[in-house]
């Protein structure tokens, strides 16, 4: 393994769940000072042209913080899509949507980790079955090959590579992975390496947030 000085360190999270009160399940999730805002609806009723007679439609939205979405969004839209369609059993509610909308409240790095911890967050607020939980973890490269895990925007523009994945509380299997700029197939698989690991101290941190819910109720 390479030297990985100090780069292995998570921001601070904080959530909070369900503080839309219209959403069925909703949370607030914050990575340092990136925060995203996430409301689930459904399963609801679907329109017809976009009905699956066997699964629920799953539907994601990301909102920028100003302006409307553009391309960038889009395709970040459909990485989310592709982790919930993998771990939401939507084979228990066919022919209904379920709709994720995600609310950039601020980005200062590893947004779309965040939108993905957003939106599993909202999705347990919410009691949808899932197979398993997943966690989004952002790791950045630099010139001398270093990991950065969970990195600011300023180290997202100075590196070589900046890679996300989505990382499955079971086996932490990796259900989605995207990136940006280059690296070898060694640095990458230390990047998936080094989000596994993170992505424990994620989950927990999920188990903790719903324990306290609850134990406020």
């Amino acid at each position: 393994m390479g030297s990985e000085p100090g780069g292995c360190v998570l921001r601070r999270f904080s959530c909070e769940l369900g503080p839309l009160g219209r959403p069925d399940g909703s949370a607030a999730f914050l990575q340092g000072d990136t925060s995203v805002l996430a409301g689930l609806y459904g399963p609801a009723e679907v329109k017809v042209s976009k009905e699956l007679y066997d699964k629920a439609t799953v539907e994601v939205l990301l909102k920028p913080k100003v302006g409307l979405p553009g391309v960038f969004e889009k395709n970040r839209e459909q990485l989310i899509r592709k982790t919930c369609e993998a771990v939401i059993l939507g084979a228990l509610h066919p022919r209904t949507s379920i709709s994720i909308v995600l609310q950039v409240i601020s980005d200062a790095g590893a947004l779309l980790a965040c939108c993905l911890n957003a939106a599993c967050m909202g999705l347990m607020d919410a009691g949808l079955p899932m197979k398993s939980l997943f966690c989004g973890v952002t790791c950045a490269l630099d010139a001398t090959g270093a990991i950065s895990l969970d990195p600011t925007a300023k180290q997202e523009k100075e590196a070589r590579a900046v890679l996300t994945f989505a990382i499955s509380s079971v086996e932490q299997q990796v259900l989605m992975s995207t990136s940006k700029g280059t690296c070898s197939v060694e640095e990458l698989q230390r990047c998936i390496a080094a989000a596994q690991r993170a992505s424990g101290a994620i989950f927990q941190f999920y188990r903790d947030s719903v324990r306290r819910k609850y134990s406020k109720a």
